[in-house]
């Protein structure tokens, strides 16, 4: 491997990050080389996206420093996105900001998404699945080296979320981009994670899946929850490609879906 591949594309030493004089992050050390996957979780209010923010340039540091690799490409997918139902504003038009793309671009990058055709499609009539897809789309215009995802399959159905999770896995493998996302369920990550950062206020531990699993500091904040357990996403082979909305059952995740995909859980050892 050579040397500038080693080069962390994002670090962060001792950051600290304050809203309104109010501590949200305090000392987190973190880092994130290429085509890496890592997965941030913790409870509400625990600091998630506020790393995230602070690491892309939102968020100002308080203290510590952020570094990022000279002339990063990121592409960033935001938590949520509010859409004015009288706005008529198409995907391709919201895809051609701010800066005009050829059409050609636009119907290949929503046809790496599995939602082509969708070009004319007003962007208030999309379902909660076509409307995360044309965000990740948007995003990967930028021809990103890292891509950073906030909670990117919030009010999506268990299908759908399944189904964004073997994309987020298909766009890494075909471009080499490395992967941070922030995952709103308190225990279900992508098992081809390569590590998770387990967040509250501080970075409580971190590792593979495995390892944080079986962590004291993730079974103390999730254990009561979750049995202790840290569902992981694999091998999912999902035949919907349109995730609606949804509110699933936090208990639910990580079991099969019908016949459109599989979770398989790795469970931490009950004392």
């Amino acid at each position: 491997m050579m040397p500038a591949q080693r080069e962390p594309l994002i670090s962060a030493r001792g950051l600290s990050v304050r809203h309104g004089g109010v501590t949200i992050l305090s000392d987190v050390d973190f880092h994130i080389h290429p085509s890496e996957i890592v997965t941030v979780v913790g409870p509400n209010g625990s600091g998630k996206s506020t790393l995230i923010r602070a690491l892309v340039g939102l968020d100002p540091a308080a203290q510590g420093q952020i570094m990022r690799r000279d002339g990063l490409r990121l592409g960033y997918v935001p938590q949520r996105l509010s859409i004015d139902p009288s706005l008529p504003m198409t995907v391709h038009r919201f895809l051609s900001l701010p800066r005009r793309q050829a059409a050609g671009d636009i119907a290949g990058v929503l046809a790496r998404v599995g939602v082509e055709g969708l070009e004319d499609r007003p962007m208030a009539r999309l379902s909660g699945g076509q409307l995360q897809r044309v965000l990740l789309a948007r995003a990967l215009l930028a021809r990103p080296e890292i891509l950073v995802l906030d909670e990117p399959t919030q009010g999506l159905d268990q299908p759908g979320e399944a189904a964004f999770y073997r994309l987020i896995e298909e766009v890494r493998s075909q471009t080499g981009a490395a992967v941070l996302m922030v995952s709103h369920d308190l225990h279900v990550v992508m098992a081809t994670s390569d590590r998770v950062i387990c967040l509250n206020g501080h970075v409580c531990c971190e590792g593979t899946p495995q390892v944080v699993s079986a962590a004291p500091e993730y079974r103390a904040l999730f254990g009561a929850g979750t049995g202790g357990a840290l569902a992981l996403y694999r091998h999912v082979h999902d035949h919907a490609h349109d995730g609606a909305p949804g509110h699933p059952h936090p208990h639910d995740h990580g079991h099969e879906h019908g016949h459109h995909d599989h979770a398989y859980h790795e469970r931490a050892d009950h004392a």
